[in-house]
């Protein structure tokens, strides 16, 4: 025996104990996966060893093709029956109604899910800054706030997030942010990271507003500092992460670029662009929280028992371990980008 057997196209959630020895099946032929029951023996296969760590529920490897063994890395997506579409016109899919009532700026799905439009959202303005809260603790979040802001013209105030990760996506727009003094050239798609600490101030060049959006992690507000301090972290120089379609990651039909990650210093929460063909990925689950920013391209957001449509500009927040699924209505499918967090890759889901 070679190769290992696809024990099962998706990876398995289980409780581990922390500090326990536990023995991963590498095989795929255990009948207890995903650990192992001795099936290995006479092939060319031994178990993994390992000693479970402060994290109780883990994804292990079910398809035995990981390279982050034990734990799931998202193989699984491109083998047969680990990306499962699922059929939006099915008998059970037709009976789910369709949200339209808003609360305020949102559609309210189950289990905390919410879609916001932020052109709905109250805002708020400091000088030639607009700004509107979107994700925030008070509206179900447990690990990050997002905030829609709006540089109309010229400089904005200085800003900051105080001791927090920050990621920034631009979405419009073309100009410059000033990071704690070190300037970076931004423009539409481009992700960029800010230390904890740093403070921002934005500038617009052209006619066009510049249009980004800012998450933190954890929760918190926007501080508004008086002074630019010199505090730029010269350990991570490389702050702007653009689009390389070299870069992007297949998913199934599906396919995504990690924009901001670990690789410039960001190691709590992780941000990504991806496409979704017209399509409904089957009902899944992760165990991160995550926003989505819809950026072309309109569908519909799926889960338990309640759908609502989506479109252009519209942010989806998802809870920790939501069932849900992202359908993409619109011929050409739909353009996002996301941010997971806590976590470091999004190709990792799990399936009741």
């Amino acid at each position: 025996m070679l190769e290992a057997v696809v024990a099962r196209p998706k990876p398995c959630l289980v409780n581990l104990t922390p500090g326990r020895k536990y023995f991963w099946c590498r095989c795929g032929r255990s009948a207890k996966q995903p650990f192992c029951d001795g099936s290995h023996r006479g092939t060319a296969f031994e178990p993994l060893e390992f000693v479970a760590g402060s994290d109780a529920e883990v994804l292990l490897c079910g398809c035995k093709h990981t390279g982050a063994g034990p734990f799931c890395d998202g193989s699984h997506n491109n083998l047969p029956g680990g990306s499962p579409l699922d059929d939006p016109s099915s008998p059970a899919n037709r009976g789910i109604p369709l949200i339209t009532e808003r609360d305020g700026a949102r559609l309210t799905l189950n289990g905390g899910c919410y879609i916001i439009r932020p052109s709905l959202a109250v805002k708020s303005r400091r000088g030639g800054l607009q700004y509107s809260y979107l994700v925030t603790g008070a509206l179900g979040a447990l690990y990050q706030t997002q905030v829609s802001l709006l540089i109309e013209a010229g400089e904005s105030p200085l800003v900051s997030f105080g001791s927090r990760d920050v990621i920034l996506f631009v979405v419009a727009g073309r100009g410059s942010v000033a990071i704690s003094g070190r300037s970076f050239a931004i423009a539409a798609t481009d992700g960029v990271y800010v230390r904890p600490g740093e403070v921002m101030r934005f500038t617009a060049a052209g006619a066009e507003p510049l249009e980004v959006f800012a998450l933190a992690c954890p929760l918190g507000e926007l501080e508004w500092p008086q002074v630019m301090p010199a505090n730029f972290d010269a350990r991570f120089p490389q702050r702007v992460v653009s689009v390389d379609v070299e870069q992007r990651t297949a998913m199934g039909t599906r396919y995504f670029q990690v924009l901001v990650d670990k690789r410039v210093g960001s190691g709590v929460i992780t941000q990504f662009i991806g496409h979704v063909p017209l399509s409904k990925a089957a009902p899944h689950r992760h165990l991160y929280e995550e926003a989505i920013i819809v950026l072309s391209g309109e569908g519909c957001m799926w889960t338990e028992d309640r759908k609502a449509e989506v479109a252009a500009g519209d942010v989806i927040f998802l809870p920790r371990k939501q069932l849900h699924s992202l359908e993409a209505t619109s011929a050409d499918g739909i353009d996002v980008v996301g941010v997971i967090c806590p976590g470091d890759n999004p190709s990792i889901n799990y399936y009741d």
